[in-house]
């Protein structure tokens, strides 16, 4: 199926922007430029862009769309799966861009009116996830606060990947994603809600195994009876 018309100007449009930045820098590119090269008209670029800006990150506003859908359809107890699968959204999109992400890396690192508005776009990824989690806590301990460090240490640790992977530091970065989000959720990781915390205390015993099963055996059926009453 042919691409829409509009994708196929915007994707354009980006592509002319990026190789003018490449040329002339960001600040010796306009938007005239980038429509002319695009080969489309000025009114044309502003139906489809706002500002210069946006042509960097021309996929922000669906991404956030498409991670609070995620976010949408999850409970507490499938909170990490959602939080991981969430955050797998914006890497994946990246990935599939290839060299284009890694040109809008130099370009946002060498410019600070970009790395700005890369910071205030991670931002609100940010808050995104730490509403979500919001929810889910409400009525815990320390909810809100614990929401906000859980969204911050989603957020830091896709972004150390992605930036291991824009700086050619990995090819692996599916499998470190998994790890980084295994190791920034463990920190967090309670018992399963509605469910019991389960204390092993280990003792050093002169008793025999069948002796000490003997002895722990009544604790355990008491246990169990009040549990089902």
């Amino acid at each position: 199926m042919p691409e829409p018309a509009a994708e196929t100007t915007k994707s354009r449009l980006v592509s002319a922007a990026f190789a003018l930045f490449a040329e002339r820098g960001f600040d010796g590119t306009t938007t005239d430029d980038i429509a002319q090269r695009a080969g489309v008209g000025r009114t044309t670029f502003f139906r489809t862009f706002r500002t210069k800006e946006d042509v960097i990150f021309p996929a922000h506003e669906d991404l956030l769309e498409r991670i609070g859908a995620r976010l949408a359809v999850a409970t507490p107890r499938t909170r990490d799966v959602a939080l991981t699968e969430a955050a797998g959204i914006v890497l994946r999109h990246y990935l599939a861009e290839g060299e284009l992400a890694r040109a809008r890396y130099r370009l946002v690192s060498s410019v600070p009116v970009l790395r700005a508005r890369e910071v205030a776009g991670i931002q609100q990824y940010q808050r995104l996830f730490a509403a979500s989690l919001t929810d889910w806590m409400a009525g815990e301990p320390d909810g809100e606060l614990r929401a906000g460090l859980v969204a911050a240490a989603v957020v830091t640790a896709h972004n150390y990947v992605l930036r291991r992977w824009l700086r050619g530091e990995t090819d692996t970065p599916e499998a470190d994603f998994e790890r980084s989000m295994e190791v920034a959720l463990r920190q967090f990781r309670e018992s399963p809600v509605g469910g019991e915390e389960t204390a092993v205390v280990v003792l050093r015993t002169t008793a025999g195994l069948e002796d000490v099963v003997t002895r722990l055996r009544p604790l355990l059926e008491h246990r169990d009876e009040a549990t089902e009453r």
